[in-house]
C-alpha cells in the first residue's frame, strides 16, 4: 500500500477539527470513509495518529511532526495543480517565437499585442534572426514556434500554413518601371539589383525568380540590412525585390512596389513547431492569432497597393 493525498487530507481535516464527523463534512465524504482513510494511513506509517476521547480527538506526539510534512506536501500539490490550471487557462506561462526580421516587423508586433489582451499572464519572447537560425533554434527546442518560409522536407517539423505573398519590384517612383503596375521578371534584365546577401531566404527566392525568367541575379550591391537596401534604392543606385508585405514596414513616399508576374514567385509563410511536442494552450492561441494577423496583414498590403494604383493613375 502507498500513502495517498486523500489520506493526508483526512489527517489534516481531523487534526484541524478534532472530530471525525466535522472532518467528513469538511471533506464532503462519509464519516466511515474518513475513519477508513485514517486506519489505512496508520497501517502504512506503523503508529497511531490520534488519541480519541468521548469529547475530542487529539494528535499523538508521533503524528504531530508528520502533520507538518503532510500539510507541506498537500500545499505543494494544490499549488502545483493551481499553477497548472493557470497554464491551461492561459493565465501564466511563457512562449518563445522566432521569425526573420522583415516578417517579424510586419506581423509579430500586432499579434503579440492581441495575445497580451487574451493571455495577459503569458510572457512572449521574440527572436528575430535568419530563417536558418530560427530553424536550428526550433529543432533544438530553444523556441516554441517559428514563423517563416520553410522547405517541405525538414525532419521533425510540423508546419501550419498562414499566407502566401507575391514578390514585388521596389523602385523609385520616377523609375521607368514604376508606370508598369504588373511588371514581369524579365523586365528586370540589365537593371542594377540591390539584394540581401546569400544565405537569406528572401535572396534564395529572388534568385529563383530571376532564374525562371532566364536571368542571372548578379547584384550590384549585396547588403545585410533591409533598411540599407531601401535607402540605396531611394538614392537611385538600383532596384530591389522583396515580398509584398515589406510595404507595411518599409514605407517610402519616393518608392513604389509592383507585384512581379510571369512567373509568379510566391513566398509561403508558415508557422512551424516540433511535431514531437504538443502545443501548450497558450501556443495554440498564439497560432490562432497568427492566422488572424496574417490575414489582416494581407488586407493591409492590398490597401497599400490600391493606394499606389490610385496615385499612379492620378499622378
Amino acid at each position: 500500500m502507498s500513502i495517498t493525498i486523500r489520506q493526508l487530507e483526512a489527517l489534516i481535516a481531523v487534526a484541524e477539527t478534532h472530530n471525525f464527523t466535522r472532518a467528513s463534512e469538511k471533506l464532503r465524504i462519509a464519516q466511515p470513509m474518513v475513519s477508513s482513510l485514517i486506519r489505512d494511513l496508520e497501517t502504512e506509517l506503523g503508529f497511531r495518529l490520534f488519541d480519541r476521547t468521548t469529547r475530542r480527538v487529539e494528535l499523538t506526539e508521533a503524528a504531530a511532526e508528520f502533520l507538518l510534512d503532510a500539510q507541506r506536501l498537500t500545499n505543494d500539490l494544490h499549488g502545483a495543480v493551481h499553477r497548472a490550471r493557470d497554464v491551461g487557462a492561459r493565465r501564466r506561462g511563457h512562449i518563445s517565437v522566432g521569425a526573420p526580421p522583415l516578417l517579424a516587423a510586419a506581423l509579430l508586433p500586432q499579434v503579440i499585442s492581441a495575445f497580451a489582451q487574451s493571455s495577459p499572464g503569458v510572457a512572449v519572447t521574440l527572436v528575430d534572426r535568419s530563417v536558418s537560425v530560427i530553424y536550428d533554434l526550433l529543432s533544438e527546442g530553444e523556441i516554441n514556434l517559428a514563423v517563416g518560409t520553410f522547405r517541405g522536407n525538414e525532419d521533425g517539423i510540423a508546419r501550419i500554413p498562414l499566407i502566401s505573398y507575391l514578390f514585388a519590384l521596389l523602385c523609385r517612383s520616377d523609375h521607368a518601371l514604376a508606370a508598369n503596375m504588373r511588371p514581369r521578371w524579365n523586365d528586370l534584365a540589365g537593371l542594377p539589383l540591390i539584394a540581401l546577401r546569400r544565405g537569406n531566404g528572401i535572396r534564395e527566392q529572388v534568385e529563383r525568380g530571376y532564374a525562371a525568367a532566364g536571368l542571372d541575379a548578379e547584384p550590384a550591391f549585396e547588403l545585410d540590412q533591409l533598411t540599407t537596401i531601401v535607402s540605396m534604392v531611394e538614392a537611385g543606385f538600383g532596384i530591389t525585390v522583396l515580398p509584398l508585405y515589406a510595404l507595411t514596414v518599409l514605407p517610402k513616399q519616393s518608392l513604389v512596389a509592383r507585384p512581379l508576374i510571369d512567373p509568379p514567385v510566391m513566398r509561403e509563410i508558415d508557422v512551424a513547431h516540433r511535431n514531437d511536442r504538443s502545443l501548450s494552450p497558450a501556443a495554440t492561441d498564439f497560432v490562432r492569432l497568427l492566422k488572424l494577423g496574417a490575414t489582416q496583414l494581407q488586407s493591409q498590403t492590398e490597401r497599400l497597393l490600391e493606394i499606389e494604383k490610385y496615385r499612379s493613375s492620378n499622378g
